[in-house]
């Protein structure tokens, strides 16, 4: 059986891989900072690959597929973006907690001198976070009719504004990506050389 053929099998064996080359080196298998660290990585470009995807491809797609008549935005909007929201909201969950998890020695989120760079890149992943699970999430729920609570669907001016919101919100996130990848390499890239004395 081919492990490819499935996206289980893929990451598994993407494991697998990584443990190989990791002894193949003489590395160790121990060390649960380090693994916080890579699933930090790893649920990381999963949240901010899907929100570049739904700001740069899927937004635009969806008003070309809402002005064509074939196949229209339903393609998109039932099989697409529910699967699409859900890897991106449990994503931005799982870096958090990694990356909180891994920050708290640190005490990255007070800002605390030698962390300062560190943790406005925490602080500006915890407004993103916010973003995501309190005005994207409940917002797209109502456009794709997936509240499976609501007492009815959401009508058409509910769905504007609702619609206005997802989008805001989701703009915002990808604008504070920009710095806060920034300050999450802020010890690896240099800037914590050049402001020392910042904070």
């Amino acid at each position: 059986m081919n492990p490819l053929l499935s996206i289980k099998g893929t990451i598994i064996s993407g494991f697998v891989l990584s443990a190989i080359l990791v002894m193949a080196i003489g590395g160790k298998l121990s060390g649960i900072e380090h693994y916080l660290r890579w699933l930090h990585y790893l649920s990381g470009i999963t949240w901010i690959g899907l929100l570049y995807y739904f700001n740069f491809i899927q937004v635009p797609a969806m008003a070309q597929a809402t002005a064509d008549k074939e196949p229209g935005p339903a393609a998109i909007g039932k099989y697409v973006a529910p699967l699409a929201l859900l890897w991106f909201r449990w994503g931005a969950v799982v870096t958090w907690v990694t990356g909180a998890a891994y920050l708290h020695h640190h005490a990255a989120f007070t800002l605390s001198s030698g962390a300062a760079g560190i943790g406005i890149g925490a602080w500006l992943g915890t407004i993103m976070l916010f973003n995501v699970w309190v005005l994207i999430w409940p917002n797209q729920q109502k456009i794709l009719g997936l509240n499976k609570f609501a007492q009815a669907p959401a009508n058409a001016d509910e769905i504007a504004q609702a619609k206005k919101v997802a989008l805001l919100a989701s703009r915002a996130n990808t604008l504070l990506s920009i710095p806060m990848l920034l300050f999450m390499g802020y010890s690896h890239n240099g800037l914590g050389m050049l402001c020392s004395n910042c904070l």
